[in-house]
């Protein structure tokens, strides 16, 4: 909601004459603001939102789409209530891992969120790296619901066994070459969702995003990146995992297998799908935990990738001091 700012002439008359002048000043509207804090897996945006919170009286959002699910915190590094030191968040631990949560799903949820915390009379912190929650959310993007034929997604499943997941990308690059240019080629969740909204609606991806953005954002969001020397990244990503894996995912997985009959989405998350294919004897211990951690780097790799599209971002050192990067964000806001 905007928030309305009158500013009107103290010697403004009224008359009936057309040479009385009538002096208003237009009114100024400002939208509220939203400040967002984005970047790589393991960059230390749950430190820096925190200490933000504190320091400005805010409530954060959560942006990621893998925390939003109940039973799976291990894996998707979510904050402990220690962490947290009393700040609320939302958007985190809402869904169970047997139910589909979409991109049009989070927008939704944020945009209750971000209200609720306005209205407190407190600052909404959006956080974290999901690039597609993000897009939807600040460019006003609307994910509509589309209906899933199953049919359509068995004959791409049966192509890509006889062809290779590259044949379903190439697929996808002659029918929406900008969408696909901005995804992984062996992202085939992504990869299906353009054939899939291509299929159901005759319309591409790209085409469906421009005129969703006719209806503009409801906020002024004020973004903030965080990335640091690729080295000390990865080298940070590899000890997560190590830290993860010496405090259970291993035995989470297997909790979740043995306690939810379907993952519509949950279980291909990262590091959750490489744990599915070590139970089932697919790969070896080592195997499993040298995968994780390659393609968790490759996943901040493209998340960077992805962050610097936006204008407007501000790009904060994640190796400077919390104190400094926070007075760059409240200069900035």
């Amino acid at each position: 909601m905007c928030k309305k700012m009158y500013k009107q002439n103290s010697k403004c008359t009224w008359g009936l004459k057309k040479d009385i002048a009538l002096k208003i000043d237009w009114m100024e509207v400002e939208m509220q603001k939203v400040i967002v804090i984005c970047g790589p897996t393991a960059s230390g945006k749950t430190g820096l939102s925190i200490e933000l919170a504190k320091k400005i009286n805010g409530e954060i959002v959560s942006c990621d789409s893998m925390q939003i699910y109940k039973d799976m915190t291990i894996g998707t590094a979510k904050p402990t209530a220690e962490e947290m030191q009393g700040i609320k968040h939302y958007l985190i631990d809402c869904i169970f891992p047997d139910k589909r949560y979409s991109v049009a799903d989070y927008k939704r949820d944020a945009i209750k969120a971000i209200q609720e915390i306005l209205e407190k009379g407190k600052v909404p912190i959006v956080v974290g790296g999901t690039g597609l929650y993000l897009e939807a959310l600040v460019r006003g993007i609307d994910y509509s619901e589309i209906e899933i034929d199953l049919k359509y997604r068995e004959e791409l499943n049966k192509l890509e066994k006889e062809k290779g997941l590259n044949e379903l990308y190439k697929m996808a690059m002659r029918i929406d070459e900008n969408a696909a240019l901005k995804i992984s080629p062996n992202d085939k969740k992504r990869i299906c969702r353009i054939l899939e909204i291509y299929n159901a609606t005759g319309k591409t991806k790209t085409e469906l995003e421009k005129e969703s953005r006719k209806n503009g954002v409801k906020y002024n969001y004020i973004l903030f990146g965080i990335n640091m020397n690729r080295n000390i990244l990865y080298e940070r990503i590899n000890k997560r995992v190590d830290v993860m894996i010496k405090h259970g995912l291993i035995e989470e997985v297997r909790n979740l297998i043995n306690k939810y009959s379907e993952f519509p989405t949950a279980l291909q998350g990262l590091g959750y799908k490489e744990v599915v294919e070590y139970l089932n004897g697919i790969t070896t211990r080592d195997e499993m935990i040298e995968k994780i951690k390659q393609e968790t780097r490759r996943y901040a790799k493209r998340q960077i990738t992805w962050f610097k599209r936006y204008d407007g971002l501000t790009w904060l050192d994640g190796l400077d001091e919390l104190n400094n990067n926070i007075d760059i964000i409240l200069r900035k806001s």
